[in-house]
């Protein structure tokens, strides 16, 4: 999936925008909508690399993410 293609919102506790995305156990994660270029080694550091755009969580940056943390039982 690309971002242009993804759901995007703004963050409900600090109104950043951030896009959708469905884990693979299934739960929706949200994203910073902005990526970020990584460098990325495809095979031996001699060998390969090439630059590729990542999404980090939302719940890494925002500044309000404790909220929105379910409470774990006593």
């Amino acid at each position: 999936m690309t971002s242009e293609h993804a759901k995007r919102a703004l963050c409900k506790s600090c109104g950043a925008e951030v896009i959708w995305a469905r884990t693979e156990g299934g739960k929706n994660m949200p994203l910073n909508a902005k990526p970020e270029k990584r460098f990325v080694l495809t095979g031996r550091a001699s060998e390969s690399a090439s630059y590729v755009e990542t999404f980090q969580s939302h719940f890494s940056t925002c500044p309000n993410a404790d909220a929105h943390r379910k409470k774990s039982a006593p």
